[in-house]
């Protein structure tokens, strides 16, 4: 068995200028890919169970983790960014990390919800949640 541990993951996405950017220094958490995919059903009368045809892949995911402000790099100004922007940011994602031959999920998507929450005896964090525009493409990093 080739278990890994999360510490490792890798996360980077496009910037509202077209840049991919590893934010993997600000997030403590990534969740929801690859993703979902929707069934038509198909049962009919004389059927003993519920029988399906695949649909279409309905992907979403969501980030969350640590606030920086403090520069154009940071992950409170990219994501800021992408707040106005009016087209889709390439995502990769590795759940074990970035070494050669590690799984990569990768594709294109919108930001959909961004957040920035605070409590008195925490840090400040962030989440954002993404609707995936296509599908979500697997491989590996090279």
């Amino acid at each position: 068995m080739g278990f890994t541990h999360g510490k490792d993951a890798v996360f980077s996405l496009d910037d509202s200028g077209g840049t991919l950017r590893d934010i993997k220094a600000y997030l403590n958490s990534v969740t929801g890919l690859p993703g979902a995919r929707n069934l038509s059903e198909t049962t009919a009368f004389g059927d003993q169970g519920q029988r399906n045809i695949p649909g279409l892949a309905v992907n979403s995911f969501s980030i969350a983790g640590h606030a920086d402000f403090a520069s154009a790099q940071a992950i409170g100004q990219l994501l800021n960014g992408l707040r106005t922007t009016a087209a889709t940011s390439s995502f990769e994602y590795g759940p074990e990390g970035n070494t050669t031959g590690d799984v990569k999920y990768s594709g294109e998507c919108w930001l959909t919800d961004y957040e920035v929450g605070a409590q008195v005896a925490d840090k400040v964090s962030i989440s954002a949640s993404f609707a995936v525009d296509g599908v979500v493409t697997p491989g590996t990093y090279a």
